[in-house]
């Protein structure tokens, strides 16, 4: 099976080069989200209206008929009780980690916050007052989620959070979830995800009140349910499937670059790409790839995955692979270049998050490092950014003229008014000198 991983491994020189990386592409964006004339789409818009229109009790039907679970309006919230109690059962070390990742993320957060007051002259920070996070009802819990989307809220001012996550670990939300949610001081936490979810936090529902914003990774679902609601509520951005660009040159492991390729393919779909000058590199990562998705529990579904999404490609200069990965725009980006990484590093344009040096996995990104593993993906990164406690706060620009700033000003701004032909505009000027 391993053999079939041969295919992945392609020149730039080949013809059919920008077709095969544009399909790659392209399967990712679809993945991110349903097509506009697509069935499933006018699912998730009928979802979001239903929720609109109904409340709780579409809520509870959705729940239903998605999760399998029988919930009732009681029981939409997770209760404190039932908070506290996930907190004092977690394991204690695992309890340790999650607290000392939390202080990385908030110290980060906090060092690169802009809305600090009196800081910027002419324009104030506010902090936005209801912020909705979704965090996927995996077959795992994700505790890495809520800490990623929370923290940096908090760090904003918001003052009140809320979390949803569907009810799919013994009819409810799964304990390390609840026990970080309760860590962070969160108490609004529902048993509701997809589309649904999203609805009742963009339109309002009896038992969950509307917020100002949402964000927050999740399926095909969420993310079409996030776009349509978005107008009524903000968003972070439309994720897709999760992806690294590997730009490598001789001075790499290959072992590790395999390695790295193989933290991403897992999640099927991602996609994992490297960029190498390198035709050495190329091979012996080949060779260490299949040594090691070999190995894996999931070996067959990981190896289709690579297959479908993964390439190893071969430039005749480090200059065009970097070229190709600010077009590529990737979530992740990689350098392992030995002592050329920083200088790599330096012409890169569009990323989601820059890991510099062999050290730097993406891994430490996820959980650890303090920026948010909340990034754009396909190709996003061109125009958004990773989430962070900026994207919690909203600007209001200040302009406190006097009388003599007015009256030096006066005959330009009527001059300009009078030339759009808005004359009361010149006027609400005008009147003010006159007295």
């Amino acid at each position: 099976m391993a053999t079939a991983l041969d295919e992945i491994l392609i020149s730039s020189a080949r013809k059919d080069f920008a077709e095969q990386i544009h399909a790659l592409r392209r399967r990712l964006i679809e993945a991110a989200m349903f097509e506009l004339d697509s069935p499933e789409y006018d699912t998730a818009l009928n979802i979001v209206r239903d929720v609109a229109a109904r409340g709780d009790k579409a809520l509870i039907e959705l729940t239903e008929k998605h999760d399998g679970v029988k919930l009732t309006p009681d029981t939409l919230k997770v209760s404190r009780q039932d908070l506290k109690t996930a907190h004092d059962e977690i394991d204690p070390k695992l309890l340790a980690s999650l607290r000392q990742a939390i202080a990385n993320v908030r110290k980060y957060q906090s060092e690169i916050f802009i809305g600090k007051p009196n800081t910027h002259p002419g324009i104030k920070y506010t902090p936005i007052r209801r912020v909705g996070v979704c965090v996927p009802g995996a077959s795992a819990p994700l505790p890495s989620t809520v800490i990623m989307t929370v923290v940096p809220a908090q760090v904003a001012g918001v003052e009140q959070i809320v979390v949803v996550s569907p009810p799919r670990y013994k009819g409810s939300i799964h304990p390390v979830i609840l026990a970080v949610c309760h860590e962070l001081g969160i108490e609004e936490v529902y048993r509701v995800g997809g589309a649904q979810a999203v609805a009742a936090m963009a339109c309002g529902a009896e038992t969950i009140p509307k917020v100002d914003k949402i964000v927050g990774p999740g399926n095909r679902w969420v993310q079409t349910a996030k776009k349509l609601v978005l107008g009524y509520v903000g968003i972070d951005s439309i994720a897709g499937p999760s992806e690294v660009l590997i730009i490598a040159d001789k001075n790499a492991n290959p072992a590790w670059v395999a390695a790295d390729m193989l933290s991403q393919a897992e999640h099927n779909p991602g996609s994992a790409v490297v960029a190498t000058d390198s035709q050495d590199l190329a091979d012996k990562t080949l060779a260490a790839l299949k040594d090691q998705a070999a190995q894996l529990s999931r070996a067959k579904d990981t190896i289709q995955s690579l297959r479908a999404d993964s390439r190893i490609v071969v430039f005749d200069s480090l200059d065009k692979a970097v070229d190709f990965a600010n077009d590529f725009a990737p979530e992740h980006l990689q350098i392992q270049c030995g002592p050329h990484s920083e200088r790599v590093a330096g012409k890169i344009q569009n990323a989601g998050a820059i890991f510099i040096g062999p050290y730097s996995p993406v891994a430490v990104g996820d959980y650890w490092a303090g920026p948010s593993h909340t990034l754009p993906t396909g190709a996003a990164a061109r125009s958004f950014s990773a989430l962070s406690s900026n994207d919690f706060v909203k600007s209001s620009s200040i302009i406190a003229y006097d009388k003599a700033r007015l009256l030096e000003s006066a005959d330009d701004i009527i001059r300009l008014a009078m030339t759009e032909g808005l004359d009361a505009h010149a006027k609400s000027v005008d009147i003010r000198r006159q007295n």
